[in-house]
């Protein structure tokens, strides 16, 4: 059975490469901000382009984080990308007129890169966590990254005892300073790249997610 997907449309920029990656690897794919249907959906796919800030006011605006707290409680796979996994976090530095909690899935807070050239823009490598699902195949690829805030500490302490396989895996890669570059969380996943502007390797990287639907 084809996946079907819904693409949040929560006026968040230029989401329509998303929708096209997600069909070239085979899902049916609708751009939305309808509740219902982004309920429904076998996986929600959440993009993110800009201020940190200014993406947290659409989504509230949309009603995105009722939509994400009930998918994910419900075990319904979630996929943020670029700012939509920025906004999984407690929360940003980044500057803004109207600061804007983050959604709190995981602790921690956005912070400008420390590096000499800012935003990272371009072609980077990561370091991808052991046994990950997204990653399979693409381990050693480059993906393709545009931002100057990342998230570098991740405090979330690991299950252990009979929950220790659900330990969240944590990718990393590095521009100035190490960041956080993807997660694994049960149904919650994120890729601070794009890997819908990322080649063959982030197409693998949807299909990957796409199939596990």
């Amino acid at each position: 059975m084809t996946a079907r997907v819904v693409v949040l449309d929560y006026g968040s920029g230029n989401v329509r490469s998303g929708v096209r990656a997600l069909q070239h690897v085979g899902a049916t794919v609708e751009l939305t901000s309808d509740r219902a249907a982004a309920l429904a959906a076998d996986g929600l796919f959440v993009p993110g382009v800009g201020n940190f800030h200014a993406c947290m006011a659409g989504l509230r605006a949309a009603g995105g984080p009722l939509v994400i707290e009930t998918r994910l409680a419900g075990g319904r796979p979630v996929l943020g990308v670029c700012v939509g996994m920025q906004v999984m976090f407690d929360g940003s530095d980044e500057p803004s007129e109207s600061p804007q909690e983050g959604l709190g899935e995981w602790p921690g807070t956005v912070a400008r890169l420390k590096a000499d050239v800012v935003p990272h823009m371009g072609w980077s490598t990561v370091r991808a966590a052991e046994g990950s699902a997204l990653f399979a195949g693409v381990e050693d690829e480059r993906f393709y990254f545009v931002h100057s805030y990342a998230v570098a500490d991740w405090t979330m302490e690991p299950p252990t005892g009979h929950f220790a396989a659900l330990a969240p895996r944590v990718t990393w890669a590095t521009h100035g300073n190490d960041f956080v570059a993807a997660v694994e969380n049960g149904p919650l996943a994120a890729t601070q790249f794009h890997p819908e502007k990322s080649g063959e390797a982030g197409l693998t990287l949807l299909e990957n997610w796409v199939r596990s639907l």
